[in-house]
């Protein structure tokens, strides 16, 4: 009993809550200085696309993690180079890569990012325009433009660094290279992988077609299927699909690109992409233009190929040293040549993804979503207060209190983590939140029953607050500490939006368990020292005759003193029981 009274006597309730309120106004300070007062929100809250790719290897083989992780870098810069904020590009599991980008359509972004083959440039062969295809009317591959030797066309702007852009209408009045147009024997299957021996620079620009090549690139289609092997030849076509490119070996990968930007140089009118190689791109760069530059068109021409497309097909006129080119002409507007210096910047990636899942929420569903979680949050909350006020009566204002305070600490950290991290809310997160409701109402529930119990036991209630905390605390410290590791273990295995539900709720959970040692249980203690609680009103909830208990019980050590006072004076005029009544009162 001494050690109780001493616990009771150095227990400073008002200081823990003023401790508490500067801790909580610390945080909204730390909101204030960031400048940020709404958390972010996921899109599923807010409208945008999310991607799913997922890798592959050739051989079927596990997808280093490395190369992954490189992966989603390039495809981060890409989604960044837009200028769209609070983008993600995660990895999910062991070959999957999310890319998840706010109030975007899915046909921009696809675009983007489903561009996922490596970047190549190949030497030029042949080009043919597509017969289905209007030529008069389609528009040329972007960067490409009309051939000087067209009176109706501008000239274009070239120089012993900048190769002119691709001529798209000049394959109906140049003369094609021949291909070989004897029967052909038996077609041999494409290769799939690389040979052993890799080609020199001379072989790859100086590819002699085969007549099943041909063959092949006279049947060919766009859109139909080619093996895009580095050591072999590629046909493949524009992005409009107005033509149709036979094109050699790969005789320099985009990795060799360590930048590239559009814009307009000074004093001249025009767009201009201009694009830098390392040491050793440099070195091939140079030889390979110089020899290009000694052919006749479309010979003289290197085709920009991703994802099986001709991005870009310039022209070079000379030999082009430094490791700097541009690529200029007058097709090349502003949106083809930020598009095309994207390209050239993040387009090589050491893996190939392919579009699993895309999915696209509309702002508007995304704010309706945002509203019913909203509303059925509240929902919970009433649902609790409601059962408090009927079963606890006035301790409802404990609840009320303690959910209210949760719900301002859990907001601050939100915002802050959003800042700080990239935390975004999703649906499943405000799930997590509206179950944590339920989370704190148990730890109400156990430390109101511990305070019950040890009333009934004939304690008094500012003993009982005492006790009781110390018998409900490690009960609620296994439950949260359970939730809690139930969180963990969720985040780290789980993928795509239900990671959210796993943060929210490790953050409720960690929110309550401090709530309730910092909050619920000082408040108690000051709300056991008024004469509402503590003289147990009818309505407070901790009224003797509901708990079963005299109010002698509950008043403690008072009521009990004038309880024994009264029998000793009873007793004593009754000869042979003053021993037993002073024992009984030592006890």
């Amino acid at each position: 009993m001494a050690s109780s009274a001493k616990s009771t006597n150095t227990f400073r309730p008002g200081r823990t809550l003023i401790g508490f309120a500067i801790v909580v106004a610390m945080l909204y300070g730390l909101m204030a200085l960031t400048g940020t007062w709404t958390p972010r929100l996921g899109l599923d809250l807010r409208g945008g696309t999310t991607i799913t790719l997922t890798a592959r290897t050739s051989d079927g083989s596990t997808v280093p993690r490395e190369n992954l992780e490189t992966a989603r870098s390039i495809i981060q810069n890409r989604v960044d180079s837009l200028g769209v904020g609070e983008s993600s590009v995660t990895i999910q599991g062991n070959d999957k890569i999310e890319v998840a980008v706010p109030n975007m359509s899915s046909d921009e972004l696809v675009e983007l990012v489903g561009a996922t083959a490596k970047l190549a440039f190949r030497p030029v062969i042949a080009v043919q325009p597509v017969e289905t295809v209007d030529v008069s009317t389609a528009e040329p591959t972007p960067d490409a433009k009309p051939d000087a030797d067209s009176p109706s066309s501008p000239s274009p702007q070239t120089s012993g660094a900048e190769p002119s852009s691709a001529p798209a209408s000049s394959a109906q009045r140049r003369p094609m290279p021949e291909l070989p147009t004897e029967p052909p024997a038996p077609r041999s299957p494409r290769p799939e992988v690389p040979g052993e021996q890799p080609l020199t620079l001379d072989e790859q620009l100086n590819y002699v077609p085969t007549a099943q090549d041909a063959e092949e690139f006279a049947e060919f289609t766009c859109g139909d299927e080619f093996p895009d092997v580095t050591d072999q030849p590629l046909i493949a076509c524009d992005e409009t699909g107005a033509y149709k490119y036979f094109l050699g070996p790969v005789i320099l990968s985009g990795e060799r690109v360590t930048n590239a930007s559009a814009g307009v140089p000074q004093g001249e009118v025009s767009w201009v992409v201009t694009l830098d190689l390392d040491a050793e791109g440099a070195t091939i760069f140079a030889d390979a233009t110089e020899a290009l530059a000694k052919k006749s068109a479309p010979q003289n021409q290197f085709a920009i190929v991703l994802d099986h497309e001709v991005v870009s097909a310039p022209s070079v006129n000379e030999r082009i040293a430094g490791g700097k080119a541009s690529i200029s002409g007058t097709g090349i507007t502003e949106s083809s040549a930020k598009s095309l210096a994207t390209t050239l910047r993040y387009g090589s990636l050491p893996v190939d993804l392919e579009t699993s899942s895309v999915d696209t929420v509309s702002p508007v569903l995304g704010g309706n979503q945002m509203t019913a979680g909203i509303i059925a949050g509240v929902i919970g909350l009433l649902l609790v207060l409601v059962y408090s006020l009927i079963y606890y009566r006035g301790l409802t204002v404990v609840v009320a209190g303690s959910l209210v305070v949760a719900a301002i600490v859990t907001y601050a950290v939100m915002v802050l983590l959003g800042s700080a991290v990239g935390f975004a809310l999703n649906l499943p997160g405000i799930a997590g939140a509206i179950i944590a409701i339920g989370i704190t109402a148990d730890s109400f529930v156990i430390y109101f029953e511990r305070i019950r119990d040890e009333i009934r036991e004939g304690h008094s209630l500012q003993h009982s607050i005492q006790s009781g905390w110390r018998k409900a605390r490690g009960t609620i410290l296994v439950a949260d500490g359970v939730q809690l590791l139930a969180a963990v273990v969720l985040y780290f295995l789980a993928i795509g939006s239900v990671k959210g539900f796993a943060f929210t709720l490790g953050i409720t959970t960690a929110i309550d368990l401090l709530l309730v040692i910092f909050f619920t249980h000082p408040l108690m203690t000051l709300l056991g020292r008024t004469a509402f609680y503590g003289q147990g009103h009818k309505f407070s909830g901790l009224d003797p005759e509901h708990l079963g208990v005299s109010r002698e019980s509950l008043l403690g050590r008072r009521g009990r003193t004038r309880k024994r006072t009264k029998t000793t004076a009873s007793a004593a005029r009754k000869p042979g029981t003053s021993m037993k009544v002073a024992e009984a009162s030592n006890e």
